[in-house]
């Protein structure tokens, strides 16, 4: 039996002389249950929020994007797409296009991205799904149609139900021969729909169809990336080796993450630095426990000594003191993960807390992880142990206790 720890117990759960102490004492395990909570849902919060957005991210962007190391344009021939396509790792290959230029509706200009994309893009993305109002039409052969992502949409003070006016796309000349010539081609597109693409994306992009985004370039079959879908269950990475062995040296594939790593390096880091914060405040709130300890330590200071006197080690009245700061802290840790489980609960089910109109959810999205749940108590753990720290050395250094007879 360990006889410090029970010790620990019983000190935990008598009343005390002082009842300052007793408040002190469960002020410390409510402050370590409010922090906990706190920590696991922060994360989950980060993690919710991180999942929106890389979903949104995943309706626009492919699996799998392949794109020259050097240069803006590549051209792919007919075998090597007849190749990439019949690999067992790929569902579907999109050719797309891309360039900077300058758009204008109703006299409202604005400098995005027309993205040009062939009749295999729905395919190979998610962009049907991202759709959030009109229709997507891209193949009109009479009519040059587009559709516009919300952030750009906005900035034009578009109307995609406007089949009159059309969007004015400017495209500066690669080469332009003669003084006199204009310094740019220009091309009209009607939209038919608004997409969500996420992030930055959101404020630029404009897709139209792959030929007429040549022919504004001067071009013929050129391509900017090369989109793909991959099999369910395919490894990521067999499939990157897979395409780079059929389109050759000079190439690179990117998956998802690796095309928006920026973004997610910038989301971890916030999430990182507000567990700091958090953290910092779990340790304010620690000073209960070492007041509380302490004050444990001063009214226990006869029972202590007299413990050394017969027989308890410096080393064992540490422990004890260590024991009922542990204690604290697990209660309170314990008491907070349950609290933070039913609060992650309500608001997965029911939105407990909501956000306001003019947003793309109704409520804060929330994503509990086990690994963020380890990491949260594990904080919690080290700053009651922490606390306990000092109190302890105090009470090992307790003189032991000895009546002298007359």
């Amino acid at each position: 039996m360990n006889l410090s720890l029970e010790i620990a117990k019983r000190y935990l759960i008598a009343k005390k002389t002082t009842n300052a102490i007793n408040i002190i004492m469960w002020t410390s395990i409510l402050g370590l249950t409010i922090g906990t909570a706190a920590l696991i849902l922060i994360l989950s919060v980060f993690n919710g929020f991180e999942s929106v957005l890389a979903d949104m991210f995943n309706k626009f962007n492919p699996e799998l994007k392949v794109m020259p190391l050097e240069g803006k344009y590549f051209t792919v021939t007919d075998d090597q797409l007849k190749n990439i396509v019949a690999l067992p790792t790929i569902h579907s290959v999109s050719r797309t296009i891309e360039e900077s230029t300058l758009f204008e509706y109703k006299e409202v200009q604005e400098v995005g991205i027309l993205k040009g994309v062939d009749d295999q893009f729905q395919t190979a993305t998610d962009i049907d799904s991202s759709l959030r109002a009109g229709k997507l039409i891209l193949d009109d052969n009479k009519i040059k149609r587009a559709i516009v992502a919300t952030g750009m949409s906005g900035k034009l003070s578009l109307n995609y139900n406007d089949a009159l006016t059309p969007i004015i796309v400017y495209m500066p000349l690669r080469e332009n021969k003669f003084r006199v010539a204009k310094d740019f081609k220009t091309m009209n597109i009607y939209a038919t729909g608004v997409f969500s693409a996420g992030d930055e994306a959101d404020n630029q992009y404009i897709i139209t169809g792959y030929d007429d985004v040549n022919r504004l370039l001067d071009l013929e079959n050129n391509n900017s990336y090369l989109e793909c879908r991959l099999n369910p269950d395919v490894d990521v990475k067999q499939a990157k080796k897979e395409i780079l062995s059929v389109m050759g040296e000079g190439y690179e594939a990117l998956d998802r993450y690796e095309q928006d790593k920026d973004f997610f390096k910038v989301m971890n880091m916030e999430k990182w630095i507000s567990y700091l914060i958090a953290t910092f405040t779990l340790l304010i709130i620690g000073f209960n426990l070492v007041g509380s300890l302490w004050m444990l330590v001063l009214e226990k200071k006869k029972d202590l000594s007299i413990l050394q006197a017969v027989g308890f080690t410096p080393k064992k009245v540490r422990n004890l003191v260590l024991y009922q700061g542990a204690m604290v802290t697990i209660a309170g840790m314990l008491v907070g993960l349950i609290l933070a489980i039913i609060i992650y609960v309500l608001q997965k089910k029911y939105g407990l807390i909501s956000i306001s109109d003019g947003f793309l959810i109704d409520a804060y999205p929330v994503v509990m992880k086990v690994s963020d749940v380890i990491v949260s108590c594990f904080t919690v753990l080290i700053v009651g142990l922490a606390a306990s720290l000092l109190p302890a050395i105090r009470a090992g250094k307790i003189t032991p206790f000895v009546r002298m007879e007359q």
